[in-house]
């Protein structure tokens, strides 16, 4: 079942139910800002995000389209995906532990002089007993562009300290902080602020808590950004309190840096992740 709501000031969002989930998708930035599979929440918001037209929520999974952080300069950091109002286009019952919901970015023109390519994109979202998202991006235009994008996924974690990332063990990462490409040998842990981009990934990625495991199977990617401010960014960044940082972890399904994508004209291009939880 799925309903369409609003807050008290307007702000619209669709609330989808089934036997086995219980998700909230904001119409702004098709952006899903709570997923419950089998009991569990698997995303993380922050108390003090403000759900108001224009401003991206702290949390959940923002949309970072056509372009992941700052590489386009004739673009908005993270693009403008995640504050554009998208339309619902369809919603199916598969069964009935199984719903899926398809939005489509509403029209591009206010953003002319930024993107100035005609082009199609929707997310699929599959919600059951796993999550699915799909991010379809069609040229329709005559020129080929340049796509980098990711879904910026906020995972609830009981303890940022006491949590691990496996799946990227030796695979070729920039860091950020230090704007040094190395290849970690060991899994992640977290003891202060982390933000890299791992290249080359294609196996699964598990997130491994003391509340239990989270599994990530990205398709059309081979970039995974890992991502967590810590206590002095974080207590800088807008929408997020002092001690946030520890309730959350990013592990973001990517196109990003080399793993960029270039849409010849006619060309279709799917990034999709695959999210499950023991």
């Amino acid at each position: 079942m799925i309903t369409v709501k609003k807050l008290e000031n307007g702000f619209e969002y669709l609330e989808v139910h089934n036997d086995a989930s219980h998700a909230k998708i904001a119409l702004q930035g098709a952006h899903l800002f709570s997923c419950r599979c089998q009991g569990k929440e698997l995303l993380w918001v922050s108390e003090a995000s403000e759900f108001v037209r224009g401003k991206a929520i702290r949390g959940g999974v923002p949309i970072c389209w056509p372009a992941f952080g700052n590489n386009n300069p004739a673009l908005l950091q993270h693009g403008f995906a995640r504050t554009a109002m998208w339309e619902l286009e369809r919603c199916q019952e598969l069964d009935e532990r199984t719903t899926q919901v398809s939005l489509r970015l509403c029209d591009m023109q206010e953003y002319l002089g930024m993107w100035d390519y005609k082009c199609e994109v929707r997310l699929i979202f599959t919600l059951g007993e796993t999550l699915e998202m799909e991010l379809v991006t069609t040229n329709n235009d005559t020129r080929s562009f340049e796509l980098t994008q990711a879904l910026h996924t906020y995972f609830s974690v009981s303890n940022i300290e006491k949590i691990a990332i496996y799946g990227l063990v030796h695979k070729p990462c920039f860091d950020a902080l230090t704007e040094i490409t190395d290849m970690p040998s060991e899994p992640i842990r977290f003891r202060g602020e982390y933000d890299r981009v791992f290249q080359e990934v294609e196996g699964a990625i598990e997130l491994r808590d003391e509340e239990g495991s989270i599994t990530i199977q990205n398709e059309g990617s081979r970039s995974v950004v890992v991502w967590n401010p810590w206590i002095e960014k974080g207590s800088r960044m807008s929408g997020m309190r002092p001690d946030d940082y520890r309730r959350f972890v990013c592990i973001e399904s990517a196109n990003a840096y080399g793993d960029k994508r270039v849409l010849e004209a006619g060309a279709t291009h799917r990034l999709k992740a695959v999210i499950s939880f023991s």
